[in-house]
């Protein structure tokens, strides 16, 4: 999931590399533990408004441009997810969010992709959606973006 971001690629940075990012950022997110930071060896939790409880832990951290960390809840499944940015022009740029889910895994690859393509994928892009708005939300308003600000959601909402 992308979304243009009308602010300068530094900026957008800034927001996505400060420690605790995700308490104002992130519209799902009731708080945002840090225990390592910054860089590739980077380890925070994500406690969502839904009591659910992840951990990221960071595997490469590219200065300027992004990183790369695996998420999920103590002793489960890992899903892998990159965040990266991409300068339009001075004043424009672009925020991706890409995740490689880990949750199927253990389900053979023929009989994976129907919960995947029904149920997960949509799930998982009006997910993303909300959280790459809540960036440009904090980025262009300079103000924590409101919980569940682009709608609810199944997983992560209380």
């Amino acid at each position: 999931m992308e979304q243009i971001i009308p602010a300068g690629a530094e900026r957008v940075w800034e927001a996505i590399s400060s420690p605790g990012n995700l308490e104002l950022c992130h519209p799902f997110c009731a708080s945002n533990p840090v225990q390592v930071w910054p860089g590739p060896d980077s380890k925070d939790e994500v406690h969502y408004l839904s009591g659910w409880v992840y951990q990221r832990e960071f595997r490469q951290w590219i200065e300027g441009v992004g990183y790369d960390l695996s998420i999920g809840r103590h002793g489960g499944g890992k899903s892998s997810v990159s965040w990266r940015i991409r300068s339009i022009d001075p004043r424009h740029s672009a925020l991706r969010i890409t995740v490689c889910p880990g949750g199927l895994q253990h389900i053979p690859v023929v009989i994976r992709w129907v919960p995947h393509l029904l149920r997960l994928r949509p799930l998982m892009r009006s997910y993303l959606e909300s959280v790459v708005k809540g960036f440009e939300w904090y980025i262009t308003r300079h103000e924590p973006v409101p919980r569940n600000a682009f709608g609810t959601h199944p997983w992560f909402s209380a």
